[in-house]
């Protein structure tokens, strides 16, 4: 097994990509006020603030900037995963799920990028926006109702 290690820029902000583990699959959608309810509970113990995210039937794309001094995106993201699949049934289970107590239902990991300056803050926030768009899901990101599109630019 390899060795994989993460970045540890305490204060930064950091674009992330998490996916279902049954791509195709519309459950974030389903129970996107489960998503939203474990969120906030994360961020009422371990605070970060979100400057934009989506949320698609079966990934979400989130930047996230934590607070000077941490660093802590992983175990924010195990709060989250582990928060959200509990209490829904299991996904397909592998022997390795099994081993790890784990309900198959999200990617073991997740995908992460350190922005380096406001340009690519700026261009992962728009990323984000105009995901919906790029899926086919809608033609306008202001017809896309999981997103932050409309906190920070909507009605």
């Amino acid at each position: 097994m390899s060795a994989y290690r993460r970045p540890d820029i305490p204060g930064s902000s950091i674009f992330f990509t998490a996916c279902l583990a049954m791509r195709g699959d519309d459950l974030l959608i389903r129970e996107v006020a489960r998503l939203r309810e474990v969120f906030g509970e994360v961020r009422a113990v371990r605070p970060f603030r979100i400057e934009a995210i989506v949320i698609l039937p079966d990934h979400l794309h989130t930047v996230w900037t934590l607070p000077e001094g941490d660093s802590d995106y992983s175990g924010r993201w195990a709060s989250i995963k582990a928060g959200f699949s509990r209490g829904l049934p299991a996904g397909r289970l592998r022997p390795s799920h099994v081993r790890r107590r784990e309900k198959g239902i999200w990617q073991r990991r997740f995908w992460e990028h350190h922005l380096r300056d406001d340009a690519e803050l700026s261009a992962a926030i728009s990323y984000c926006w105009t995901n919906p768009v790029r899926h086919g899901l809608v033609s306008d990101p202001a017809d896309w109702p999981y997103s932050s599109w409309h906190r920070d630019r909507g009605a």
